[in-house]
């Protein structure tokens, strides 16, 4: 297999592990939240925190397909 090959697949997994992490992240967050009975600006600035981290590495990912295919 070519080093080319590799990178791809190894950026694959990356970005589904870090979806995975996410997710995690995601039913620890809700399962803390739930047992302590958090009002609900609590918890939707507890997700939007959550889902702004999760925007980031997507806006990293759009940025790097970009970058790629124009050379740079």
């Amino acid at each position: 297999m070519s080093p080319e090959k590799y990178q791809q697949i190894e950026s694959i997994a990356l970005n589904f592990g870090l979806v995975g992490l996410f997710a995690l992240m995601f039913f620890a967050v809700h399962d803390i939240m739930k047992k302590n009975d958090v009002p609900m600006l609590g918890r939707c600035v507890a997700y939007g925190v959550l889902g702004l981290g999760a925007l980031g590495f997507v806006a990293k990912g759009i940025i790097q397909i970009f970058w790629m295919s124009s050379g740079v």
